[in-house]
């Protein structure tokens, strides 16, 4: 289900697409191509990590303590969750991978109509390169083709101008823009930026000026206690932690270029840490990086994200160009998800936040360090009344 706010403006953006495009041309970055053949590599060197045995990440210190008794059916389970002022029919979404070139396209035509198929939000991947050269256009605009009606996050680089934003969410007629911080990845990027100084100011530009809500998310490294405080600070409502665990973009550039900072591929904090790490006041938080299986989804909502966001676990589908195939998975996640829930006693995602947690190793380690109470965690339901007569 979506919000119904700002349609009439979203079918406004669309028809201004071609026109937008088209004036972007006059000022189309020389060299674009470089930035087409950089999303191939991107594409192929992140299929190259899913291939790779799966590694053990944070989400496998989180477990939940099996009460029996707690179950609910499956009946009563609404899926539904709000972030800001939006209400999503799910409590996952498509995390922004792509755009820019020929594979791209297919990737996001794929993924857009298994996303109109579901109803699952979902986000493009940085429509920079479309900005700098509107001939790649077509590689983002493809997701508003194949999905006319769902809900759409257009997606920027922090380092961008403020009026990016706005180009980016009129070219995709986009309800939300994604506003990337990826530090880690230029550093590493053999043609990367490293003038990081006013990106705290050009965020809050940004936000200021866009037309739609703006999500400020990482791209794998994570969203420490201080950063969500400073977003919080500038007036940023929601933020995704996106963590490690997931495509390491500090690996792909790293291997893009001579490997001389391979030693900062397990740089950063994971998903499960930053929602621990996160401070009150704070933005809506969003989960994504390291998700794998809707288990790890389930996890993430139980440590306080309010949605989360998948990208890797369904690359190999949206490469093949497989709508049927990635349609199927979408469902099967969605219909897992709603089993666990049941099994765990949450009538919606939001309930999750009650179930009991044990936190183990590397982030039990974490939360001490930071001076999170991880025991805590363990006994929530004891704050909730007993439904036994016997207790009262």
């Amino acid at each position: 289900m979506r919000t119904s706010a700002g349609s009439a403006s979203r079918c406004c953006r669309r028809k201004e697409t071609r026109t937008i495009a088209s004036q972007d041309a006059r000022g189309a970055a020389p060299g674009a191509g470089v930035g087409s053949a950089r999303k191939e590599d991107h594409i192929r060197l992140a299929a190259e990590q899913r291939r790779a045995p799966s590694a053990r990440n944070d989400f496998d210190d989180v477990e939940f303590v099996h009460h029996a008794l707690d179950g609910i059916d499956i009946a009563d389970v609404d899926l539904g969750v709000t972030v800001d002022a939006w209400s999503w029919g799910s409590p996952i979404y498509i995390n922004g991978m792509t755009g820019g070139s020929e594979t791209a396209m297919r990737v996001n035509r794929t993924l857009a109509a298994a996303a109109a198929a579901t109803g699952v939000p979902m986000a493009s991947g940085s429509v920079g390169v479309a900005l700098d050269d509107p001939g790649m256009a077509a590689s983002f605009t493809v997701i508003r083709e194949a999905n006319p009606d769902g809900f759409v996050m257009a997606n920027i680089g922090a380092g961008r101008p403020a009026d990016a934003g706005r180009r980016a969410v009129e070219l995709l007629g986009a309800d939300a823009l994604q506003l990337h911080l990826n530090a880690v990845q230029e550093t590493v990027m053999p043609e990367g930026s490293r003038g990081f100084g006013d990106w705290l100011r050009g965020v809050e530009a940004t936000a200021a000026e866009c037309p739609v809500p703006v999500i400020v998310k990482e791209v794998g490294f994570g969203l420490s206690r201080r950063t969500l405080r400073r977003l919080h600070e500038i007036g940023v409502r929601v933020a995704d932690v996106s963590g490690t665990g997931g495509t390491n973009f500090a690996r792909i550039e790293s291997a893009r270029g001579d490997d001389a900072f391979a030693y900062l591929g397990d740089f950063g904090q994971s998903a499960a840490s930053c929602l621990l790490d996160a401070p009150e006041p704070s933005p809506q938080l969003l989960a994504s990086g390291g998700v794998r299986t809707p288990i790890d989804a389930v996890k993430a909502l139980a440590l306080g994200a309010r949605a989360v966001g998948i990208a890797g676990p369904f690359l190999t589908s949206a490469l093949e160009g497989d709508e049927d195939r990635m349609i199927a998975e979408l469902r099967s996640w969605l219909d897992q998800i709603a089993m666990l829930l049941a099994l765990l006693g949450a009538a919606r995602p939001a309930d999750l936040q009650r179930t009991d947690l044990l936190l183990r190793g590397r982030l039990r380690e974490f939360a001490e360090l930071r001076g999170v109470d991880a025991a805590a965690f363990s006994h929530r339901t004891d704050r909730i009344p007993s439904t036994d007569p016997e207790e009262h």
